[in-house]
């Protein structure tokens, strides 16, 4: 049995702005059914409170130095839901009582290096106070890159660490947490670790890049991802510093929770379905998905899915250009769900002003409509310029849905192309 404690940025169903949250809210109820030892720590957004589990307030309470001051903040407790599994949430109201996780408005918030060098020294001191004798801190992401740090350089064999190391999780290598050099000071570490072996890039302090040069093991969530990382352009200038600790770095492919994502049992459905009766199923979802989203109810129009961040990274430009082209020449239909780049905003609000009962665009994130896509939609599109793994095409396959994808990282890894020596 191992003790582990993941510590993470977001988690279902406390907070959530990609795939890292379901993950994180999901492998730690599978670990513990293996049975070892798993507990989660994260901040306390104002979402938390608004996530309907139960949360308890605790005795302990930490000052956290942060360059020339020292801020204070609280633990609270909690679960992830039908589980005992523990979630610590870390409590600073200055840094963590705002709307948005990141940022808001499609700007990072200026002080997320202070807010994230907090969250890692809360991890730390979390452990050191509640006397937990972690055996693995699994980080995740450049929001928790610190903590390989802290643990290697001031805290590795200090009494209840004496057997803790550290795993750092890649979940996407182009979101490096890079902020300028004169923010080393708010991590209290020493200028020494300052340089180009280690924390400096390219004149700018790289969390990332951090995690990567501490951390005992490295893994990211795909096998493909794995290696596309360790050359360019895929590598995002890190491509050096992974090919120097590829034997420590391992491409494990995320999962899927089929207890929360399954047509059979999935409560968002107009008909729930499975293998059976997949056919009436999908037909009465897709009239359902129509009907809500004002297209033409017409069982046998092509209808596309997308349900994803609305930017170049994930196709969208690709999807746009297609849009406006068979709008005009092929009787499809189309149904977008996410957020994103204004630009592209403003252009699929256009095209669904033009072709209103073919082209629906809903610019928000709605848990319960991306099921209702995936299940209603007869093709899902997933044209990403790279995915280190992506969940969405693994959702579309578990719901009949065919999955139209980019052959790179994870999608590479899970979706068997239409070919003469792959069809049965």
């Amino acid at each position: 049995m191992l003790k582990v404690l993941m510590a993470t940025s977001e988690a279902v169903p406390f907070a959530k702005t990609g795939g890292m949250a379901d993950v994180c809210g999901a492998l730690p109820v599978e670990l513990k059914r293996l049975g070892h030892d798993v507990r989660l720590i994260m901040p306390a957004y104002p979402s938390v409170f608004a996530s309907g589990q139960p949360i308890e307030e605790t005795d302990v309470r930490f000052d956290i130095p942060i360059g020339n001051q020292v801020l204070t903040g609280r633990l609270l407790r909690s679960a992830l839901p039908e589980s005992d599994v523990p979630v610590y949430l870390v409590e600073q109201h200055d840094f963590f009582g705002r709307v948005g996780l990141y940022g808001e408005g499609g700007q990072d918030y200026r002080d997320n290096c202070q807010r994230f060098v907090f969250f890692s020294r809360a991890v730390m001191e979390t452990m050191r106070l509640l006397e937990m004798d972690v055996d693995v801190v699994h980080c995740n992401d450049w929001q928790t890159a610190l903590v390989p740090a802290y643990l290697a350089i001031e805290y590795r064999g200090a009494r209840g660490f004496e057997s803790t190391v550290s795993l750092f999780t890649i979940h996407n290598l182009a979101y490096q947490g890079r902020f300028w050099h004169w923010d080393m000071l708010l991590t209290g570490l020493d200028w020494k670790y300052f340089n180009w072996q280690q924390m400096e890039f390219y004149g700018d302090l790289n969390l990332m890049k951090t995690g990567i040069v501490f951390a005992d093991a490295i893994n990211t969530v795909s096998p493909r991802y794995s290696e596309e990382i360790q050359r360019p352009p895929l590598g995002c200038g890190l491509e050096g510093v992974l090919s120097n600790r590829r034997e420590c770095l391992s491409g494990i492919l995320n999962g899927v929770d089929y207890g929360v994502w399954n047509p059979a049992t999935d409560s968002a459905l107009s008909q729930q379905y499975s293998i059976d009766n997949w056919r009436e199923g999908k037909a009465r979802c897709k009239a359902a998905l129509q009907e809500r989203l004002g297209l033409l109810r017409d069982p046998n129009v092509p209808l596309f899915g997308l349900v994803g961040r609305l930017v170049e990274q994930k196709g969208i430009n690709l999807v746009y250009e297609i849009m406006q082209r068979w709008s005009h020449q092929h009787p499809v239909q189309w149904a977008l769900l996410g957020t994103g780049d204004p630009r592209y905003h403003r252009q699929l609000q256009e095209l669904a002003h033009e072709f209103p009962n073919r082209v629906a665009v809903r610019l928000e994130f709605s848990d319960e409509l991306a099921r209702q896509i995936e299940a209603g939609a007869d093709m899902f599109l997933m044209p990403s310029r790279y995915e280190p793994c992506g969940l969405n095409q693994l959702y579309s396959l578990k719901y009949g849905t065919i999955p139209i994808v980019h052959e790179t990282g994870g999608l590479a890894d899970t979706v068997v192309d239409t070919r003469e020596e792959t069809i049965a």
